[in-house]
């Protein structure tokens, strides 16, 4: 990785830590420059507009999550709780951070309009290369007619994770995690067969506990 990735990969991580608890992406380059202790020109360098600071963060986090995607295919093998443990995974990540979260702003085509070609196409890569992981595994999992399944996940996926940003919910609850999972699975066409119970979702929660805990 060399200085420049490095460097914007640290003003992003900056960023989204001072986005925690926000619900609106308030945040401007400027306020940068005293969190990250890194002049205004280079930050600015970085990222020309303020749509550029936008995309830039939304980039890095859709990274994280085809990181943690990729991660998951170890962890289960099989698709339907993979993508039912993959999104309940990322759904705690928000809440235990207090996380921005990104899609109340991105994909946003104005947005991207707005932006230099490099940041758009790095958001484009990393984005489309996680909605094809989705999409494929939901597939995978069995493609059941009437309705585009992919749209009507991504869709409640979307509205999920706002609303639970909203309503404030605890990162720890075992029967949101539940109900979550089981709506995906409704909303994917598979309401027949089994999704984990809310005991195992006790049980995940305490993995990840302890998980931490040993790093």
């Amino acid at each position: 990785m060399s200085n420049w990735q490095q460097r914007e990969s640290y003003l992003t991580d900056i960023a989204e830590r001072c986005l925690r608890g926000h619900k609106s992406f308030d945040l401007r380059r400027s306020h940068l420059v005293e969190a990250s202790q890194i002049s205004k020109g280079t930050i600015y360098n970085h990222f020309p507009t303020e749509a550029d600071l936008v995309v830039a963060v939304a980039t890095a986090h859709y990274k994280k999550r085809l990181e943690r995607a990729y991660f998951d295919q170890s962890l289960y093998p099989d698709g339907l709780t993979r993508f039912l443990m993959h999104h309940c995974w990322g759904l705690r990540d928000d809440l235990l951070y207090d996380r921005f979260i990104i899609s109340r702003v991105m994909p946003n085509p104005e947005l991207l309009e707005q932006v230099t070609d490099e940041n758009r196409m790095a958001f484009e890569q990393i984005y489309g290369a996680y909605i094809q992981w989705n999409n494929e595994l939901i597939k995978a999992v069995g493609v059941v007619e009437g309705f585009d399944r992919a749209e009507l996940v991504a869709n409640y996926l979307r509205g999920a994770q706002i609303n639970c940003d909203d309503a404030g919910k605890h990162y720890n609850d075992a029967s949101m995690y539940y109900q979550f999972s089981y709506a995906l699975s409704q909303l994917m066409g598979h309401s027949d067969k089994r999704i984990p119970n809310q005991p195992a979702y006790v049980s995940w929660l305490a993995s990840q506990e302890d998980t931490a805990n040993a790093a």
